[in-house]
C-alpha cells in the first residue's frame, strides 16, 4: 500500500526520470603493438534545458571518437562533445533535438545530512530505461582523489551508484537534481559521491555560452602551514597557506600580495592548507572578485583580488 505523500514523491521521480539519458561511447585504443581497437563505454547524462544540453561526467565521454544518447523512450540520437570542466569532472553533450523533457536544478548549498535523496541512472546500459535508487546524504564537502584530480566538496550518499551510474542525477523528494553522480569506493558498500549542482552548473553555463571552462587564477605558489614549519620558522601562525611566490602580472600580484604574507582565509571560507584554497577558487569564475584575508608582519589585512583566467 502506498500513502499519498509516497505516491506524490513516486510521481515526480516518474517524471524526472524521463530526463535522464543513457550514454554509450566509443573510444578508440591503441595496444602495445600498435593496433587500434575500439572500447565501448557506458554512463548516464541528465537533460539540463529544451536546446538538448545534457550534463554528464568528464570521465564518461572523455575520449570519445562517438557519442550515442539513449531517452528514456528508447530513441536514439547522436551526441556531440562542447566542453569539459576537469576540475569537476563534469561534461556538456549536446543533442539536435529540442524540446526533450529536462530537469529542474535545486540548490546544493541547501542540502543537509540525513535529507532523503534519489539517485538515477542506467547502471550497467540495461535495458528498459532508468532505474531509482534511495538514500540519504550521509555528509556534505568530502575530498577524494580521481585519476590524479582532487575532487572537492563532493555529496556523500548512501544511496546505490553502480558503473553506469555516472552523470545521473542525484536528486530530492522534489525532484530537483541536486548533484550529479560521479564515483563509488569499491568494495565499500553504501559509499557514493556527487558533485554539487551549484558547482556543475557554473561548469556547464561557461561551457554553452563559450565552448570552454576556463579556471580562475590567482597567480601564487604556497606551501601548507603545520605546527611543526610555523615552529621551525618561527612563524606565529599554525594554520594558513604560506605565499612562497608570486606570479608577475597575476591577480595577486596586482592586489599587493607578496611572498611572505600567510593566506587565512577566502571571502571568510578558513584556509587551512592549499588544497582548501584552490577548492575555494575553482569554486569561482574568472573575472570575480573574492577578499582574502592576509597575514603580514604580526597583523591580518583584508585584500581584494579579481581572479583571471589561467594563462
Amino acid at each position: 500500500m502506498v500513502s499519498n505523500n509516497e505516491s506524490k514523491v513516486l510521481d515526480v521521480l516518474e517524471e524526472t526520470s524521463k530526463c535522464v539519458v543513457n550514454i554509450s561511447t566509443i573510444r578508440l585504443i591503441q595496444d602495445i603493438f600498435y593496433q587500434v581497437f575500439p572500447v565501448k563505454g557506458m554512463g548516464s547524462g541528465t537533460i539540463i534545458d529544451d536546446e538538448g544540453h545534457i550534463l554528464t561526467n568528464n570521465h564518461v565521454v572523455q575520449g570519445a571518437e562517438r557519442i550515442a544518447v539513449t531517452l528514456w523512450n528508447g530513441e536514439v540520437l547522436n551526441g556531440r562533445l562542447l566542453g569539459t570542466c576537469t576540475i569537476h569532472d563534469i561534461a556538456v553533450v549536446k543533442v539536435d533535438k529540442k524540446g526533450l523533457p529536462y530537469a529542474e536544478l535545486g540548490d546544493s548549498d541547501k542540502l543537509r545530512i540525513g535529507q532523503r535523496v534519489y539517485a538515477i541512472g542506467n547502471p550497467f546500459g540495461l535495458a528498459g530505461g532508468p532505474t531509482i535508487t534511495a538514500g540519504v546524504i550521509s555528509a556534505l564537502n568530502r575530498t577524494i582523489e580521481s585519476k590524479n584530480e582532487l575532487l572537492e566538496n563532493l555529496v556523500q550518499t548512501d544511496a546505490a551508484i553502480n558503473p553506469g551510474n555516472s552523470g545521473g542525477p542525484l536528486v530530492d523528494v522534489n525532484g530537483k537534481v541536486i548533484a550529479i553522480n560521479t564515483a563509488i569506493i569499491p568494495f565499500a558498500h553504501g559509499i557514493g559521491f556527487a558533485i554539487p549542482i551549484n558547482s556543475a552548473k557554473k561548469c556547464a553555463s561557461e561551457i554553452i555560452s563559450k565552448g570552454v571552462h576556463t579556471r580562475p587564477w590567482l597567480g601564487i605558489m604556497g606551501l601548507s602551514l603545520t605546527k611543526e614549519i610555523s615552529r621551525y620558522y618561527g612563524i606565529p601562525v599554525d594554520e594558513g597557506v604560506l605565499v612562497t611566490r608570486v606570479v608577475e602580472g597575476s591577480p595577486a600580484h596586482e592586489a599587493g600580495i607578496v611572498a611572505g604574507d600567510i593566506i587565512l582565509a577566502l571571502d571568510d571560507v578558513p584556509i587551512t592548507r592549499i588544497e582548501k584554497l584552490l577548492g575555494e577558487i575553482h569554486k569561482k569564475r574568472a573575472g570575480e572578485k573574492v577578499r582574502l584575508t592576509v597575514y603580514r608582519d604580526g597583523f591580518e589585512y583584508s585584500v581584494e583580488v579579481v581572479l583571471a583566467e589561467t594563462p
